[in-house]
């Protein structure tokens, strides 16, 4: 059975990525910290026929870490999805160091983690996927926090990827644009959901990247409306 690790999966994109991934040889394990929202999530791998294991940690801390490092168990991964984070907007002036310590360590730091201390469970046709952002290779105004956050991991993926090639280890890197989810709910602004993509995009892309035959690296696949470009 192949198993699949995805990270925030109790909404949106990482909602959508466990089910594109649940099948009925799938073992799917959904990391969150609501419950209740996780169950939503796995009855939906379950329709599918997948197996859904609920992983109920915060991952804005060390502690968080290692109860899902831990909770993740010896048996080995398909994929490590990467696709927990947040976003936080602010002027330069108004940045608090928490923010930018909170968002460096969910964005960034729990990520490298994950991977670094996970990699004994991926093997030759495992992959390690991450869901980034267009702001990885963009500045935005009143974004510079998330922007930071989204290069470093840019930084740091592409830099790994040499390491893990020669073991059978694909690093798949995701840049959606604007996804209709409810984290838009707490950044103050007026905003086109109509123009946004869903995200069932990025899960279909996620799927469609693993899916690919092991020879063939998908690492660079950015998702946008061209059509409200």
């Amino acid at each position: 059975m192949d198993r699949y690790l995805v990270t925030g999966a109790s909404r949106g994109i990482g909602r959508a990525i466990a089910e594109s991934l649940a099948n009925n040889n799938s073992e799917i394990l959904i990391h969150g910290r609501d419950e209740k929202a996780l169950d939503k999530t796995a009855l939906l791998v379950e329709k599918k026929g997948g197996t859904a294991t609920r992983i109920i940690a915060d991952i804005s801390n060390p502690e968080g870490v290692d109860i899902l490092i831990k909770e993740t168990g010896s048996q080995p991964l398909k994929a490590l999805i990467n696709n927990a984070g947040i976003a936080i907007t602010n002027t330069l002036e108004k940045i608090t160091l928490e923010e930018w310590n909170r968002t460096f360590f969910v964005n960034v730091t729990a990520p490298f983690l994950l991977i670094k201390n996970l990699l004994p469970l991926l093997h030759k046709e495992s992959s390690v996927v991450n869901i980034l952002s267009i702001a990885s290779h963009q500045g935005f105004q009143d974004w510079s926090v998330y922007c930071m956050s989204k290069y470093a991991m840019e930084g740091f993926t592409q830099s790994i990827k040499p390491e893990l090639q020669p073991k059978g280890i694909r690093v798949i890197n995701i840049y959606p644009g604007a996804i209709n989810t409810d984290i838009w709910d707490d950044i103050p602004g007026e905003w086109n959901f109509d123009n946004m993509m869903t995200p069932e995009v990025v899960g279909d892309a996620v799927k469609f990247a693993l899916d690919s035959p092991q020879a063939v690296l998908i690492d660079k696949l950015t998702l946008r409306n061209h059509i409200a470009e």
